[in-house]
């Protein structure tokens, strides 16, 4: 059994779909980019740290730390934290293609057991009037996603392409997670 380094319901939900064995234990970390930081080496080192971090007390178990970051224009996009923010964030994804990248590491019993990769897909949005966006930000759906929007949500109408694995828009690659996992024997 692994232990997820995430409170993220779509992260255990994803894993349970999976038939991985997992429990849960939060890694409270700062989450902010670092200055000069590309935005997948960001996603990487947050999901290290988050995986180090719940590690350090349960060091005989293998720890999955995530994160998923959305990026337009090179612009990472976090969770909004404000309906203003979400508006702002949804008018930048309008009518254009953007990037979803999940950092995911691994960390096991042995120091070498430690691996760090992620995942990129791109998703296209159709263009959104304001009065669809601000509707959808009044749902609440947006404000603890990055992004601002949850592709298994409402905002899924929008959104009539992809490239790349849909798991990792939804917070985890699973296939990448899976075979990580495999590799080291931790499943």
């Amino acid at each position: 059994m692994i232990v997820l380094a995430s409170a993220s319901p779509r992260r255990q939900e994803l894993l349970r779909c999976a038939g991985i064995p997992f429990t849960v234990q939060p890694a409270e970390i700062s989450e902010t980019p670092l200055a000069g930081e590309t935005p997948r080496d960001c996603a990487e080192r947050l999901a290290g740290e988050k995986a180090h971090a719940v590690f350090q007390s349960r060091p005989q178990q293998w720890v999955l730390g995530a994160d998923t970051i959305v990026v337009v224009d090179d612009i990472i996009l976090g969770k909004p934290g404000d309906a203003d923010n979400a508006v702002r964030m949804l008018r930048m994804l309008s009518g254009r293609t953007h990037a979803v990248i999940t950092g995911v590491c691994i960390v096991g019993p042995v120091a070498s057991n430690t691996k760090t990769a992620s995942e990129t897909t791109l998703v296209t949005f159709c263009e959104l009037s304001d009065d669809e966006i601000r509707s959808y930000v009044a749902t609440g759906e947006p404000m603890d996603k990055a992004g601002a929007y949850a592709i298994q949500g409402m905002a899924s109408r929008w959104i009539p392409r992809i490239e790349g694995d849909y798991s990792n828009v939804v917070g985890l690659p699973v296939a990448l997670v899976y075979s990580m996992l495999r590799e080291r024997g931790a499943v």
